[in-house]
């Protein structure tokens, strides 16, 4: 098989993938075609079949597993499939582990490191709450390694969710380092528990899409809750520890029009809404870099930077 990853523009493909989405579309002139996802284990490309009325195009539905067969194509700086043949896979034509993003750290290693940073935390609330998840929760500990952080943009692989966490916990650690003044428990804490709620505002995979209750609610919303929730359970918690807690959480998206329902009011969430912003930016470009391959040069606008983006020289 070959892997999305190691797709090359001018290339034929006939293989297997995993149908992440599809979607009927119409072009400017009228013309009817389909835009279509294919997924495996190093990442996605768009594929459009431009005559899905062809005697060479079978019926088959997202999260199928498809047999393609297309052309390989540079389209405005990122690699597009273009869909002559497809049918449905049977069963044992395809392994199902070969089609699941993963990432490409060690998904322990990076779970006993965010373990190791939570065993510093002194406030005796705040790692009651750490180790009633993080380290005595097995089936917790379980669905968070394996979910990832996003539908698309960024971490959207398994073990996304940690490997986000880990980074922004990291990032924390460090602004505490240049701004002592921070409550470090607070800060550390919020940063492990911030993107919580994801793990009920996302299916799981092969789906890794929005629930119900994600586009109803929202991750952020949901991981709160779940917060308040917990926090009822350790006695004597503090009061203003546990509102403060919460709002950093419920700001970590820093603005309004980002989904936050409200902006940072402590210093400890403007460090939790930097730390973020910053790993999930930049694992999008990371991921941005990676899918262009050994293409230098100008990759062309993206809607997330809102700029035309490339690759730093080596010189």
């Amino acid at each position: 098989m070959k892997f999305i990853g190691q797709l090359h523009e001018g290339d034929r493909i006939s293989d297997i993938y995993l149908c992440k989405h599809r979607q009927a579309a119409v072009t400017k002139n009228g013309k009817s075609y389909e835009n279509v996802i294919l997924q495996d284990k190093t990442g996605t490309i768009d594929a459009k079949i431009w005559d899905p009325n062809s005697s060479g195009i079978d019926d088959f539905d997202v999260l199928d597993y498809i047999d393609v067969v297309g052309d390989v194509s540079n389209f405005q700086g990122s690699l597009q499939v273009s869909i002559k043949r497809v049918r449905k896979a049977h069963e044992g034509e395809y392994d199902p582990a070969d089609y699941l993003p993963v990432t490409e750290k060690d998904v322990d290693e990076m779970y006993q490191e965010l373990l190791n940073i939570l065993g510093s935390v002194k406030n005796p609330y705040l790692t009651q709450l750490n180790d009633m998840y993080f380290r005595n929760n097995e089936s917790f500990a379980k669905a968070f390694k394996f979910h990832s952080a996003a539908k698309s943009v960024h971490h959207g692989f398994v073990g996304g969710l940690l490997e986000h966490t880990l980074s922004v916990v990291k990032l924390c650690d460090y602004y505490c380092t240049c701004y002592p003044e921070m409550n470090r428990d607070l800060l550390l804490t919020a940063a492990a528990f911030h993107d919580v709620g994801k793990l009920k505002e996302l299916s799981t995979f092969p789906e890794n899409d929005y629930t119900d209750d994600g586009q109803l609610l929202g991750h952020i919303y949901m991981g709160t809750e779940l917060i308040r929730a917990s926090i009822r359970r350790i006695s004597d918690f503090p009061k203003k520890l546990a509102s403060e807690l919460c709002h950093c959480i419920l700001a970590h998206h820093g603005e309004l029009e980002y989904g936050s329902p409200k902006k940072p009011a402590l210093m400890e969430a403007v460090a939790l809404n930097l730390a973020d912003n910053t790993d999930a930016k930049l694992e999008s470009f990371r991921e941005v870099l990676k899918s262009a391959k050994e293409n230098d040069g100008w990759l062309g606008y993206n809607r997330l930077f809102e700029s035309n983006l490339r690759k730093s020289s080596n010189e």
